[in-house]
C-alpha cells in the first residue's frame, strides 16, 4: 500500500489517507472477496474469454458509455489547459 500511495499525486495520498474507510465498507470489503473469487475460480477469465470470442459486446458497450459520460469532457477540458499533456490521451 505504502508504494501505492508512493506512486500516486500527494492529492490523492492525502484524499485515501483522509477519506479512505468512507469507500472501503464491509460492504465493498465483501464484493471485493466475491470478485477475488471469481478471478481464482477462473470464473472471471472464462467470462473473459468468451467475451472476446464473441467479438467483445460487452466490452465495447461499456467502454462507449464510460467514454460518453460527462466526466471525459471535464477531462478534456482540463487537459487543454495542461500543454505539458500535448499528444497524451
Amino acid at each position: 500500500i505504502s508504494y501505492m500511495r508512493y506512486s500516486v499525486s500527494d492529492t490523492a495520498e492525502y484524499g485515501d489517507l483522509t477519506r479512505g474507510k468512507r469507500i472501503i465498507t464491509d460492504e465493498t470489503r465483501q464484493e471485493m472477496k466475491k470478485i477475488l473469487k471469481e478471478v481464482q475460480t477462473g470464473v472471471f477469465a472464462r467470462e473473459w474469454i468468451l467475451e472476446n470470442k464473441a467479438g467483445r459486446p460487452v466490452f465495447n458497450a461499456l467502454r462507449k458509455i464510460e467514454a460518453e459520460h460527462p466526466i471525459e469532457e471535464v477531462g478534456k477540458k482540463l487537459r487543454a489547459m495542461m500543454p505539458w499533456l500535448k499528444d497524451k490521451k
